[in-house]
């Protein structure tokens, strides 16, 4: 990614600062340092002053710092990255200096205080989250290219899928792929036949596949640090009318929530269209999560599709539909796409087929 971006990232969030009379922001948070800087490492602070941007860490990621980290001027050191800071008078006395409260402990922002007492520290919340949520250019292809791999694999894997093949085989099987073409797997993936994939979050087992279950498989690549998300759900052997119609409740509810979703739609409006058509079906208390989320440098991000939710999609936001029924002891269907929201209606990413699969 092009220094350029990262320059732009940092002017925008030096703008939304000086919009709350802030002078400058310490963040400890990796993945929002990754999308300020480029750092990809385990060990770093970046602190965002108007006139400066440093990145502080120690030697162990001295060369991986420079051939990584845009922007901002390094301090590579051992010790407390607060040392640092008060060594090198990195904020002058009486700065009001914001830090991440949904990241930072309680004890940590006590050695604040204690190790730099002339300065006014302000808890504030999702500052980056929310510049985050909507994506650029560079980011909507590398999520885009994380499908792709997504689809590929997933269609390669549906052979493997036969009686006797266990959750672990083909689990293990999507790692390595995932692997081999990408980053890796942007989270464990959840491989799920019969009674287990009423498991909205199952664990892959043992357990061989057998004709007649419901096998959900719920597994994605991540592309320069992007992740997809997808969930497909096939039946094994063949579908009785109780498979055909759990299955198609679900696929008209997902669907009707990708046409839905558009800037300006509510995500509580998402969740809601969603719920109400699998609800109106009688299996309302079979669907017990929220209808999706975004995606980006983490698997889980802004903005949040629940009934809970507050926030209305935006254009360029990435989010999940993936609406599900699950049945104790039985089986569950689970259908989801990555979606990338326009004005007039949004770009449906996944392009594996929807149709039930017997396998």
């Amino acid at each position: 990614m092009s220094e350029h971006v990262f320059l732009r990232r940092q002017d925008s969030l030096k703008r939304k600062l000086s919009e709350q009379n802030l002078d400058g922001m310490l963040i400890s948070n990796l993945t929002n340092i990754r999308y300020l800087c480029g750092f990809t490492g385990s060990a770093a602070s970046c602190l965002i002053m108007s006139d400066e941007v440093y990145f502080i860490s120690d030697g162990r990621y001295e060369i991986q710092s420079k051939n990584q980290v845009k922007g901002v001027k390094r301090f590579i050191d051992f010790g407390s990255h607060l040392k640092i800071i008060k060594d090198k008078n990195l904020i002058p006395s009486g700065s009001k200096v914001a830090f991440e409260g949904d990241h930072i402990s309680v004890n940590t922002y006590k050695e604040f205080s204690d190790r730099l007492p002339y300065v006014h520290w302000d808890s504030t919340s999702m500052i980056l989250e929310q510049m985050q949520a909507i994506k650029d250019n560079t980011e909507l292809d590398a999520i885009r290219t994380a499908v792709e791999i997504t689809d590929t694999i997933y269609s390669e894997t549906l052979p493997m899928l036969q009686v006797g093949t266990t959750e672990k085989e083909i689990a293990n099987h999507l790692v390595l792929r995932y692997r081999e073409e990408s980053d890796g797997e942007a989270y464990p993936p959840i491989v799920a036949g019969g009674p287990n994939s009423a498991l909205p979050h199952a664990i892959p087992s043992n357990r061989p596949f057998q004709k007649g279950d419901f096998i959900l498989i719920d597994a994605a690549a991540k592309y320069a640090g992007y992740h997809a998300d997808m969930t497909r759900t096939a039946v094994m052997g063949s579908a009785d009318e109780k498979h055909r119609d759990i299955y198609d409740i679900v696929k008209e509810s997902q669907q009707a929530g990708c046409e839905a979703a558009k800037a300006g739609v509510p995500c509580i409006q998402i969740d809601r269209i969603t719920r109400d058509y699998i609800t109106k079906r009688g299996y309302g208390k079979y669907y017990n999560h929220g209808t999706g989320h975004g995606l980006g440098l983490e698997i889980h991000t802004e903005p949040r599709l629940s009934h809970l939710s507050d926030q209305i999609l935006q254009t360029n936001n990435v989010v999940t539909i993936e609406p599900g029924i699950y049945l104790p002891e039985w089986g569950g269907v689970r259908i989801e796409d990555d979606l990338i929201i326009g004005e007039e209606n949004s770009e449906i990413l996944n392009k594996t087929t929807k149709e039930l699969v017997i396998l």
